[in-house]
């Protein structure tokens, strides 16, 4: 038993976590004359450290993904959730989001193709709300960061979040509230013809270093605010705001990350900052939740595709589901850290 936990630790830490790249970026950084325990050094300390451990886990997590979504095209994954009816079918479809694009902005067109496909318009909302929340990369990530508890937490409650919201919607009834639009996702004839493997691992390097450029500066920008938080940022400040004592952190944090626009491994460094500071589990994760579900350009899209009514009540599914699970991260943060 202590070799199997031994070996966990050891792929958490130094595989995944990579501390071993943290303390030789110290080391060199002292051997300059950097202090990384002041405000310059330190977070120049961060920013290297958090930037080449997210690059690195980014482009192998990718191409990993990107060979498996090639398992997935478009039409291939229709006909799966096709077979399936009731919850069934939303849950299907939630877990299919965690293997299809990285931000909400890339899951609405195929959103709009599966709508066009005549699926259930609440199975295609449970996909909506999963793909950009829940992934295989933002699993690994947190693991990283955060540990396993932490991040098998964040992906079952953002599963629940996207298989409730879809089940409530069907409920309601929206269908006529979605837009009849001719747009189609992009289906390649992958899915009519035998890949290879070779056509398999082409399409993930074409689509690593693809997703690597567009991502790339949402990572340096979200490392840079998150050194920026983490040395610079008086403690105080994180923890009134965002701390236990304040019984609306959650709440604000919800609010701050809506307007906001970026993937999962942009928000990542930010939060990891945040709790270093203070923050409340619960806020900080209801933080990446609302910048990776309900973006202002996200929500823009969507609103080409849905009508208002439809719109607000997927925004005001995802706000309320998001705030609930930042509070019952709260109460269990003791446990989870």
């Amino acid at each position: 038993m202590d070799i199997v936990k031994s070996a966990f630790l050891f792929i958490q830490n130094e595989l995944l976590g990579m501390e071993w790249m943290n303390d030789l970026i110290e080391k060199l950084l002292t051997d300059i004359g950097l202090d990384v325990n002041g405000r310059i050094g330190g977070s120049i300390h961060f920013f290297l450290y958090d930037a080449i451990k997210i690059t690195a886990l980014l482009c192998v997590l990718i191409f990993v993904i990107s060979y498996i979504q090639s398992y997935f095209p478009p039409d291939r994954s229709r006909k799966i959730l096709g077979r399936f009816h009731g919850a069934g079918a939303n849950i299907v479809s939630a877990l299919l989001g965690t293997v299809t694009p990285f931000c909400s902005c890339s899951s609405i067109p195929l959103f709009i193709g599966f709508t066009n496909a005549g699926l259930p318009i609440g199975v295609t909302f449970s996909f909506l709300i999963s793909s950009p929340m829940v992934d295989l990369g933002s699993f690994v990530l947190l693991i990283s960061i955060f540990g396993v508890k932490v991040a098998a937490a964040y992906v079952v409650v953002g599963l629940v979040i996207a298989v409730a919201g879809g089940i409530l919607i069907e409920k309601l009834h929206m269908e006529r509230y979605v837009v009849n639009t001719a747009v189609h996702s992009d289906d390649s004839d992958s899915g009519s013809r035998v890949m290879t493997v070779k056509d398999r691992l082409r399409i993930s390097k074409e689509q690593t270093a693809e997703t690597f450029k567009s991502v790339l500066p949402y990572i340096v920008a979200g490392v840079g605010i998150g050194a920026a938080i983490h040395n610079w940022i008086p403690e105080s400040w994180i923890v009134s705001v965002l701390g236990s004592r304040n019984p609306f952190g959650v709440i604000l944090a919800t609010l701050a990350g809506t307007p906001m626009y970026a993937d999962v491994f942009g928000t990542i460094p930010v939060a990891e900052a945040l709790l270093d500071k203070g923050a409340q589990l619960g806020a900080v994760l209801a933080f990446m939740m609302a910048v990776t579900t309900l973006s202002l350009p996200s929500l823009i899209m969507l609103k080409k595709v849905v009508k208002t009514k439809l719109l607000v009540l997927f925004t005001a599914i995802c706000t309320a589901g998001i705030i609930i699970v930042g509070y019952i991260f709260n109460i269990f943060h003791t446990l989870l850290l």
